[in-house]
């Protein structure tokens, strides 16, 4: 296998891999390209997004100026998605999200792995988890979202939370780490 196939695979994989540096550098581009496209420019913002993501269900589709993510081709949207500032994804795995989702600012989501060994950590050997995010989900400024977390439907997480384990549908979750806090 690659190391681009492990680390699609959820395998341990050498994140300074050439083929996955040069893909990362490549990537780095696009973004900058996008981060600098004019705000009311909104035709070619779309068409951008559209070749660097995997999956955009429609044309309805805002991600506010500056976003970040280290492939693209591993996230998804759905229908009427809506990212504000300093979106940030890292995406060595896959990161679904469903229809009417919105995302406030300064929120990360992360699905890289490191060992907390650090000889282990230095080899710079990492694998990665899927996130996965159901549709009517709004998720708050500054919210954290770790590898491998589902968060269900209907759901809101509030401001500030880091979200570390997975959020079931029909629920408000807030804090760190993030907690039910009432049903809706």
């Amino acid at each position: 296998m690659t190391e681009k196939e492990k680390m699609l695979a959820g395998l341990p994989y050498s994140a300074v891999d050439t083929e996955l540096l040069s893909e990362l550098a490549e990537v780095r581009e696009i973004v900058h390209d996008y981060n600098l496209l004019r705000p009311s420019d909104n035709k070619a913002k779309l068409q951008l997004l559209k070749s660097l993501l995997g999956h955009v269900a429609d044309n309805d589709l805002i991600i506010v100026q500056p976003f970040y993510c280290d492939y693209g081709k591993q996230i998804s949207v759905g229908k009427r998605f809506f990212a504000n500032f300093n979106f940030t994804v890292l995406d060595e795995a896959a990161v679904e999200i469903g229809d009417d989702c919105f995302i406030g600012p300064n929120v990360s989501i992360y699905t890289a792995c490191h060992s907390t060994d650090p000889v282990e950590r230095n080899s710079r050997k990492e694998w990665a988890k899927p996130v996965r995010i159901g549709s009517n989900v709004w998720i708050g400024g500054s919210v954290t979202i770790l590898p491998g977390v589902t968060i269900g439907d209907n759901v809101t997480i509030g401001a500030g939370s880091v979200v570390v384990g997975d959020i079931p549908s029909n629920v408000v979750a807030v804090g760190n780490p993030c907690k039910i806090v009432k049903s809706v």
